[in-house]
């Protein structure tokens, strides 16, 4: 029986037994595998990794493991410039847009909040969503891990926090989208973009207080709703405000490349 040692760095130890994390692990096997296989055996998606080492040598995800192999596995790197090595994670897509799976709404709606093209629909299956990410080069956002190793799942992200504010925070510091955050840009019911639209043309849809006290007005270009900055606009402004001002800073602790 052939035999790998793999170690896992950083936030991939997530996916582990706490007694497994931070130490290299045996995997014993009869038939070779490819790497990304070996990987995602250990309930590690390929979508969270981005640099693959064969004994110190940077591998592609179909590279097949041989006996006696030390593999490791790095996430993402924030801190280090690791652009000279051969990373397996691809080029992030040149518009950053998401689709949620159905354990998410809250978080769906607080990006959409943002102005961050986020679909969302309950009712999504697992291949709906894979199929979306995929063809849309969207990043896919799930609690369940499985999903993520589809094959034609190319950008995807395993949300770790339960709580939808500690959700946006993470998933804030994960992708960092500075300037395409845009609040009250895009509906929140269906995540069409908003856009202006005259008092006249619409006051026969509006109530009578809301025709009085307000002149500004944004309709959503796909399902037509119509949003006005009302009493609880301050508030949600105010939560806004807070939850970019609570974003960590930049991690620093990336480890240097290195073989287990």
């Amino acid at each position: 029986m052939a035999e790998t040692w793999v170690r896992l760095y950083g936030e991939l130890g997530d996916f582990l037994p706490l007694s497994q994390r931070q130490r290299p692990l045996l995997r014993r096997w009869l038939v070779r595998t490819s790497v990304k296989d070996l990987i995602e055996g250990l309930g590690v998606p390929h979508t969270e990794i981005e640099l693959l080492l064969a004994n110190g040598r940077p591998v592609g995800f179909d590279y097949l493991v041989q006996d006696g192999d030390r593999i490791a596995a790095y996430p993402p790197f924030r801190s280090l410039d690791v652009s000279g090595l051969s990373l397996v994670r691809p080029t992030p897509p040149g518009t950053l847009r998401f689709v949620a799976d159905g354990h998410l709404g809250a978080l769906a709606r607080y990006l959409r909040m943002l102005g961050l093209d986020t679909l969302y629909r309950p009712d999504y299956d697992d291949a709906t969503l894979a199929q979306i990410s995929h063809d849309e080069d969207r990043v896919l956002l799930t609690r369940d891990h499985q999903l993520l190793m589809r094959n034609i799942v190319r950008y995807g992200y395993w949300v770790r926090e339960t709580w939808p504010k500690r959700q946006l925070l993470e998933v804030l510091r994960r992708y960092a989208p500075g300037e395409a955050i845009r609040p009250f840009s895009r509906c929140l019911r269906c995540n069409g973009p908003l856009e202006p639209v005259d008092k006249q043309a619409i006051a026969h849809l509006l109530e009578p207080d809301t025709r009085r006290y307000y002149d500004a007005f944004w309709r959503c270009s796909a399902c037509q709703h119509i949003y006005w900055p009302g009493s609880h606009h301050a508030r949600m402004r105010a939560w806004i405000d807070q939850v970019l001002r609570e974003l960590p800073a930049p991690s620093t602790g990336d480890g240097a490349a290195g073989e287990v």
